[in-house]
Order: structure tokens, then sequence, then C-alpha cells
């Protein structure tokens, strides 16, 4: 199978874990007998750096043509001063509307290996970690109207959250069925004591619950979610949620489960098409040192694999070469532990592609 992969490699430790991915995909493709051609153009801070905006057209382009997209992270201090339509991180939102990506899948799973680094008690940990949060991606308070106007001798600020009922729909039928291929648990996040768009929200999702009866739906408020997130995380099997709640949960559910570095994403539309990730930032501290973990980056490739190329068999080959690895005892210094051996990000990324190899 022949696909085409762009890659939006962005700023800081983005070109050094895309590189990484990359690898493991290539050992992938030598393994199974595909061929992967990669396409790299500037995204976020090197595009507004090369082209003066953080999404060009010829990068828009180069998306469009492709099967999926691997990204490796925007923005950096270098950027911060830029007006807010030139910074890197406009060119995310940019990109999610321009092509349609609407959901975003997070999954959050403790690897036993890293049972030491989740921050909870030993009698939670036991009991296991394995979420998966829908997030809407293309919708309410981050695409809403933003203004800061003068009144009254003072600033004020808007920023407006719209939902429409055809929004809501589609990013839950995405958690129905991630429910239904999973444990059959779907938690319904919202804010429907407070906001007008929660409460729609909560109707639409009992009024879809009756077409998926193998679901069982669960309703939660968010600050309720994110208390449960730490008190029994065991208790979740899906969460789908709007936009601004998504983006915080599943930072919450990330750090649960030992390291950020370790948490790939996807996001998506009704198509095959999707972009890869992994959740983390550009970490410009770290940048060119080769202590970036690619974990995160190389799972997002494993999404890559499985969601948008139906290779479910060489999707599990990436990600049992990661525990495999993981076996062996070799750390990136954020998952670093005693006993261990700490390499860098090059050499994390060369011995899971060896292992898929293998």
């Amino acid at each position: 199978m022949n696909k085409r992969i762009t890659v939006l490699s962005g700023d800081c430790i983005g070109p050094e874990i895309t590189a990484q991915g990359i690898l493991a995909l290539e050992a992938v493709a030598k393994v199974f007998g595909h061929r992967f051609d990669f396409c790299e153009v500037p995204f976020g801070g090197a595009a507004v750096d090369a082209c003066g905006v953080p999404f060009p057209d010829e990068t828009r382009r180069a998306c469009e043509e492709a099967d999926a997209v691997l990204l490796g992270s925007v923005g950096g201090p270098k950027w911060d001063g830029l007006p807010k339509e030139l910074r890197p991180e406009k060119g995310l939102l940019q990109m999610r509307s321009a092509l349609g990506l609407f959901g975003n899948l997070r999954p959050a799973k403790l690897h036993p290996q890293l049972a030491f680094a989740c921050p909870l008690r030993p009698e939670i940990v036991e009991k296991g970690i394995d979420i998966m949060t829908v997030r809407e991606l293309t919708g309410g308070i981050y695409f809403g109207a933003h203004e800061t106007r003068q009144q009254d001798g003072q600033r004020i600020a808007t920023d407006l959250m719209i939902y429409s009922e055809g929004e809501i729909d589609r990013i839950l039928r995405v958690g129905f069925e991630a429910a239904r291929k999973r444990r059959g648990r779907l938690t319904s996040v919202e804010k429907s004591n407070v906001l007008d768009c929660s409460r729609l929200w909560r109707e639409r999702a009992h009024a879809l619950s009756t077409e998926y009866p193998d679901v069982e739906l669960i309703d939660m408020l968010v600050d309720n979610a994110a208390m449960q997130l730490v008190r029994d995380p065991s208790q979740f099997d899906v969460i789908v949620t709007e936009n601004m709640f998504g983006d915080i949960l599943s930072d919450e559910s990330s750090m649960i489960v030992g390291s950020i570095g370790m948490m790939p994403s996807a996001s998506l539309r009704n198509d095959s098409f999707g972009v890869y990730e992994p959740i983390h930032g550009s970490a410009p501290d770290i940048a060119g040192k080769d202590l970036a973990n690619p974990i995160g980056t190389i799972l997002s490739a494993a999404m890559m694999l499985r969601y948008s190329f139906s290779m479910a068999q060489e999707a599990d080959a990436v990600e049992r070469a990661v525990s495999e690895v993981l076996d062996t005892g070799l750390r990136t210094a954020d998952i670093m532990s005693g006993g261990m051996k700490q390499v860098g990000c090059r050499e994390m990324g060369r011995a899971i592609a060896a292992a898929i190899r293998a």
C-alpha cells in the first residue's frame, strides 16, 4: 500500500520528535511491504519565519493532498511578541478549520512499566487507567468571536461560545462509536447547570443515546469530572466533551498516566484523513539537546496507521515495540527512574524502530 504523509515538524523540539516518528513509519513500511512518501512543509513559527504566516497556502495544499499528516509541535518565546493573527498557535486553529478536523481523540493509558510515575495512590493505580477523551475541535469558545474593547475607562474582553445541534451530534456520535468499540461506557461532560451550550449538549446526548442501547451514557459536570479523574480514573472509558473542557481534561488525564511526553492524539474528520501529533508543547528549554521524549509522536504514528490507513496489525506492531523497549529499561529524562538507562530522543527512536523491524 502506498500512502502520502505530509510532515509538519514545526518548532523547537518538533523536528527532533517527528524524525523519530518517520523512522518508526519507515520500519513499518519495510516490515509490511508498504511505501510511505513523506513531504515536509513549514508550519507554525517556522512558517512565520519562512513565509510570514503560520499556515501558508503551500502547507495547506500539501495537507489537502496527503493521506494523513504527522505534526510535531508549534510555538516558542521567539514568536511570543507577534500579533495574535501571526502567532504559531493560530496556525493550529486555521489548519483544523481549513481541513475540517472536528474530532480529537486523546488516549491516556498507563503503561505498567511507568506505574511509578503516576502521582496517584498505589491502590488507585492498581485498578488500571485506560481512558479515551473525544474532544470537539472546531467549535466552541476557541472559534467564537473574540473582542477586547474600551468601556467606561477600562478594557473589557469577550469570548463567545457557540455550538449548533449538528456540531454537537457529530462529535457525540464519535464518542458513542468509540465507546461501542471499547468497554461500552460513555461519559458526556458539560456544564449544564450554568451554560446554555451545555444544556443543549446534554439534551442531544440523551436523544442520540436511543440509537446506542449497548452504550451506557453517564452525564457529568466538568468540575466533577476533573475531581473524579484523580479520585478514581478507572471509572472512565470514553469521555466526550466540547473544545475547551476537552483541552483541559485531556491534559489532566495525561499527567495521571505519568508523562505528557507519552501521549498521542488524532484529529479527524468524517473520512479517513487525520492529523496526528503528541499532545505536549514545543519545549523550547530542551530544543536541540536530544532530550525530548519521542514516544508520544511514535504512538501518534501508530494511531495514523490504525485510523487513517486501516492498518491495525501495523499499529499493534508499533505499540508493542514501544512496550518492549520500555521493558528493556530504556528511558528518556522525563520518565527516568532508578535502575533504568537514560537515553536521548534519537536513541529511543532507533531502539523502537529496531523493535518494529524485529
